[in-house]
């Protein structure tokens, strides 16, 4: 009997997904968008100090490798010939620092995650250097002078690992976020693996011009940064190098954004003026601002959003960015062991439909905009005899939708344009009560994409967009029109604005909580 025939779909596209809980390989088809098949793989996260947050570098990329080979293998029992696969995009956690040796391979210390706070000292050590240096700062990365960025871990790891400081001084050190250290290994790793990484991640280090698009010689002085270890920056939709291992050898990685920035093309944000906001381990809020740097008064970051192709103009965004979002879930599971899975909060909340006026600020790693405070300490305020569980669940769920209340109206007054909807993605989107809870806090509509896959289908889009490759048309007449579902706000204006002051006092409560001294000693 013959072998059935393989399905004929058209030219396909891949992307890693690699995020801070979790590794992903999702294929595409590149006329439809459609997803067609996919693998996950949990990444461990580990805490070794107080506020200390790390990964292994070599788990991450073991784990994109897993992912693609366990796709293929789905697709191979769909009867989808993988050789339709043209092209690879990459989007990651952003901040996340690796340093590596470039003739071995190997990381010369644990990958340190964006949420890691060990770099406080190193921040206010910096600050004193020159008066008035957050606006040095600021006015060309669009950032604060702050633990999350890539600069000061970096600075870290040059001060304090031995390793790193004999790797820099032999020539044998290279750096990169989690991008960077991707595609250095799927590319050929010390066999020529290709350095390099694209204009959204390299706008999160610190010491990118967001203005000139290249490394700045004044910031790298300022950090101390050698900037020989620095990767080659590129546009977000180019071929950078093919891979040399594993079932799509010789397809080229031709898309790399930061995941936010994947989600707002992958939201099909392209105009002006139109906002995306993803929930994954933290809240991130993207408004497009076209091709001019918006600068923002009230605690918003001003970032690259994308540059789709070598001779495309570089577009910018405004951010609110939020730590802790499903990394609550997380916390809730593994520290507190009130529930087994990420799922079950959903239904723990649905059982008392209110927080009973208890409050959750989970400012596990400090408060990120509006208030970049690192002195802040997550707290649950409001507890009676009558709290329970559901009542904790059902105020984590709303922690998430205050804090993104909380930038959203920081970007409506730098705008001057408030949002009429916000576009949702990520995870935590599968929550019908988190999305119910947002519309009413917001009091205005939220509208979810049938396929929440968002950050994914962006980095993919750039892929198969390259030049080269072709094969996925960014014209606004050839995109998909995707589903949507709406949430409407299901509560009086009142009521959203009684929940939102208080929320505002619990805030304020969590702030100026910790001092350098013991939060790096590990002293409460």
């Amino acid at each position: 009997m013959a072998a059935p025939k393989k399905a004929v779909l058209g030219p396909l596209v891949g992307a890693v997904d690699q995020g801070t809980s979790s590794t992903r390989f999702l294929v595409f088809n590149s006329k439809t968008a459609e997803l067609l098949s996919h693998h996950q793989v949990e990444i461990k996260q580990e805490f070794p100090k107080e506020g200390w947050v790390e990964q292994d570098p070599k788990e991450i990329l073991q784990s994109v490798y897993e992912c693609i080979e366990k796709t293929c293998e789905k697709l191979g029992q769909l009867n989808i010939d993988i050789s339709n696969i043209k092209a690879i995009g990459v989007s990651n956690q952003r901040e996340t620092t690796v340093v590596w040796d470039k003739l071995t391979g190997e990381p010369l210390y644990n990958a340190i995650v964006w949420l890691d706070l060990r770099t406080q000292s190193t921040v206010e050590n910096l600050s004193k250097r020159i008066p008035g240096n957050n606006n040095f700062v600021k006015s060309k990365t669009g950032l604060p002078l702050s633990t999350y960025f890539s600069a000061v871990k970096l600075r870290w790891l040059l001060d304090n690992v031995e390793k790193v400081q004999k790797a820099v001084r032999e020539d044998r050190a290279l750096f990169g976020t989690i991008d960077s250290w991707l595609i250095w290994s799927l590319t050929g790793g010390a066999n020529g693996g290709v350095h390099c990484t694209d204009v959204t991640n390299a706008s999160r280090t610190m010491l990118f011009n967001i203005h000139s698009l290249e490394w700045d010689k004044d910031l790298c002085k300022f950090f101390g940064i050698p900037k020989k270890i620095l990767p080659n920056v590129r546009s977000s939709s180019e071929i950078y190098g093919l891979m040399k291992a594993g079932a799509l050898e010789g397809v080229p990685i031709s898309g790399c954004l930061g995941d936010q920035s994947a989600a707002l093309v992958g939201q099909m944000c392209f105009r002006d003026g139109q906002a995306k906001n993803t929930y994954g381990t933290g809240c991130f809020l993207l408004c497009n601002t076209g091709p001019k740097c918006v600068f923002s008064d009230h605690g918003l970051l001003t970032t690259v959003a994308y540059k789709l192709g070598r001779d495309k103009p570089v577009y910018y965004a405004l951010e609110g960015s939020v730590a802790i979002a499903g990394a609550v879930t997380r916390w809730l599971r593994d520290n507190l062991g009130i529930i087994k899975s990420s799922e079950e909060i959903e239904k723990l909340a649905k059982e008392v439909g209110t927080s009973y006026g208890c409050y959750f600020v989970p400012a596990f790693s400090g408060l990120y905009a509006p208030y970049w405070d690192p002195s802040a300490r997550g707290i649950i305020c409001g507890l009676t005899q009558f709290t329970n569980k559901c009542h904790i669940a059902f105020a984590a769920l709303e922690a998430v939708c205050f804090q993104t209340r909380e930038i959203l109206d920081a970007m409506n007054r730098d705008c001057g344009i408030p949002l009429s909807h916000l576009q949702v993605d990520g995870g935590m989107t599968s929550n019908k009560i988190l999305m119910q809870l947002q519309a009413d806090i917001l009091y205005i509509p939220v509208v979810k994409p049938s396929m929440p896959e968002t950050t994914a289908l962006g980095a993919a889009m750039a892929a198969g967009a390259a030049e080269g490759v072709g094969v996925w048309s960014l014209e606004p007449e050839d995109l998909s029109a995707v589903t949507m579902e709406r949430f409407e706000p299901q509560i009086n204006a009142e009521e959203s604005e009684i929940r939102y002051s208080t929320w505002k006092k619990a805030v304020m409560k969590s702030m100026g909580w910790v001092t350098t001294q013991s939060s790096e000693s590990g002293i409460p």
